[in-house]
């Protein structure tokens, strides 16, 4: 029996697997392998529908940042230096540039910038991300991820001591380094202003701005101080700053004003925008001041962190000048992709290792926590021996109701004339075998062998009332047995149908207890944190219904039929001794009288 469980076992949880691969969809030609020399890849979503950030709009090419850590990266299977590391567009053949500001693969942490081409508002584009390719030579391209409109971007990841560097093809690097570079900014590292020594950047004909051009002044700012005016950027008379911590823009045919002050001691993502026609000022993405005017042109050195009479007192980051008016959609798209908590760009948890199958269930199936594929693993194997054993006593019931019904017609057939069914006469050896293994046929075996005992003790002497009912126990033994036989391992059923449900529900709650605890521990509260542990979580529950259901119906399909059987067994117990009964007597009585004829 054990080992028919044990098979059973085996071929449902092959069938389950083969459910998972026919479940998960046939991947189409845009996710073929971009290159089979890299191991892994994860989906990198950008989304600018209402899942994400609810951007409208064009957006156009845009340099998002693609944060990385020991959560959703697995540091180990990429080089130390991150020099694998590799994006893909959405059609799985286009790299897109990048370049990586910080991969540190000891603290597990890494910032990536990738341009991604002709974003739209409203739209959720996946690119991938590909690594574990030992051998593969560095592949980012700092100059080629910002477009020929980005006049200068600043990073400040450079070591103490060390000149900022421009990381656009222009190289508009500042001329000394600022005061102090603190590793812990928005992003990686951030300029620290103490109130003096700001950044002078000289000169050149890519930092051009005649009168009336397109402007665009973008940063994150972390004010120490919001006493006095501060300058972030400066050039001629036109200055980006602030005033009392409130944002402004202010030079020849220039001012505006935003309508909040910044935090002190917060990250604010700024920027200012001139189109020719109108100014804008934004913060945190969102337009807090506009006015009608252009620029003058300007000329000379550029001055970040400060100005004559306006130092300021804080931290820069990610500075970045354009020759263009930048859209507002893609002035909010990258204030959410780079500001903490941001909805626009997601990394999958899990990677997908070439070769391997896709697909939701798999996805779901391969976030299992080590305990919740214990508690699948013991619902699969309760459920795996309940329909072992339904099987088994579906085929044990559909034998004992056909042998039961051809007993019965020999029976019937036998009349007045009980014998061992192997002396029946027309009854070939081997049906009178089956027919005694029957559950009716061993109660009339019995019955006929007690009654062949007690004419040996007795002759043809009607039976007492005490012969009748030891026959009548000598086969109700066998009817207890019978139904000892039918109820067998039925305990299996009732655990599976009580234990399932509850082994189920405990490995959910364990499962979204470890994903919640996890998430507090990481502080890293979004969907694509919570949702896969919790998907995965409720397989749990999953496998005790799955395995709870098909054994309540089972059991009580299989109690029915047991029923009935016992019903015929008991039934015909007292059919067959009291005929048996009578027949003796009728023998007893027909002896008696050929005595007494021929006595007479």
């Amino acid at each position: 029996m054990l080992r028919r469980i044990s098979l059973s076992a085996v071929a449902l949880l092959a069938i389950l697997l083969g459910f998972v691969a026919a479940a998960a969809p046939a991947r189409a030609a845009s996710d073929a392998w971009w290159n089979k020399e890299w191991s892994y890849r994860k989906a990198v979503s950008v989304d600018l529908s209402p899942s994400g950030v609810n951007v409208s709009g064009p957006v156009g090419r845009t340099v998002v940042l693609v944060r990385l850590h020991s959560g959703n990266f697995t540091f180990t299977d990429a080089m130390p230096n991150g020099a694998d590391l590799r994006l893909v567009d959405s059609d799985n053949k286009t790299p897109l540039p990048f370049h990586v500001e910080r991969f540190d693969a000891t603290t597990g942490i890494a910032a990536v910038w990738v341009s991604v081409p002709n974003l739209n508002g409203g739209e959720k584009r996946t690119i991938w991300l590909y690594f574990g390719n030992k051998s593969a030579p560095v592949g980012a391209d700092e100059k080629g991820t910002f477009d020929p409109d980005t006049m200068a971007a600043w990073h400040f990841a450079e070591k103490p001591g060390q000149p900022s560097a421009d990381s656009t093809a222009n190289a508009n690097g500042a001329k000394a380094a600022p005061a102090g570079i603190d590793d812990g900014g928005i992003i990686g590292g951030a300029a620290r202003f103490p109130g003096q020594g700001q950044l002078e950047i000289a000169a050149s004909g890519s930092l051009a701005m005649p009168a009336a051009a397109p402007f665009t002044f973008t940063a994150w700012v972390k004010p120490d101080n919001l006493a006095g005016t501060q300058a972030l950027f400066s050039r001629g008379g036109f200055t980006i700053g602030l005033n009392a911590g409130v944002p402004f823009a202010q030079g020849p045919g220039v001012s505006v004003q935003a309508k909040t002050a910044l935090k002190q001691g917060d990250w604010s993502h700024v920027a200012f925008v001139a189109d020719g026609q109108n100014l804008r000022l934004y913060v945190g993405g969102v337009e807090q001041g506009t006015a009608a005017g252009a620029m003058a042109a300007l000329d000379g050195s550029i001055f970040l962190g400060g100005a004559t009479g306006q130092p300021f007192t804080g931290e820069l980051d990610e500075v970045r000048l354009a020759k263009t008016a930048r859209p507002a959609a893609m002035i909010l798209a990258m204030a959410q992709a780079e500001g903490p908590g941001g909805k626009l760009v997601s990394v999958s948890e899990t990677a997908e290792k070439q070769s391997s199958g896709g697909g939701v269930l798999y996805f779901i199936v391969s976030k299992l926590e080590p305990i919740d594929q214990g508690v699948v693993g013991l619902c699969l194997l309760l459920l795996s021996s309940a329909i072992a054993l339904m099987v088994n006593k579906v085929r044990y019931l559909n034998r004992s109701d056909k042998n039961n019904a051809d007993f019965m017609n020999v029976f019937r057939s036998l009349g007045d004339d009980l014998v061992p069914l192997d002396e029946v006469d027309g009854l070939d050896p081997a049906r009178a075998k089956r027919l005694a293994g029957s559950p009716l046929g061993r109660i009339y075996t019995s019955g006929v062998e007690e009654l062949q005992v007690r004419k040996r003790r007795w002759g043809s002497q009607p039976l007492s009332s005490e012969a009748i009912s030891a026959m009548h126990a000598a086969a109700s033994a066998v009817v207890v047995e019978e139904n000892q036989k039918l109820d067998k391992l039925m305990v299996i059923l009732t655990i599976a149908i009580s234990g399932g449900p509850f082994i189920g529900l405990l490995g959910t709650v364990i499962g979204v207890m470890t994903v919640f605890g996890g998430v507090a521990m990481a502080g890293d509260v979004n969907v694509n944190a919570i949702a896969p542990g919790i998907a995965a979580a409720l397989l749990a529950t999953i496998a005790g219904l799955a395995c709870a259901i098909p054994s309540l119906f089972g059991y009580n399909y299989l109690n029915g039929r047991i029923t009935t059987v016992a019903d015929q067994m008991r039934v015909f117990i007292e059919q067959l001794i009291t005929r048996l009964a009578e027949i003796q007597r009728d023998e007893a009585t027909e002896n008696e009288m050929m005595s007494a004829a021929a006595a007479y």
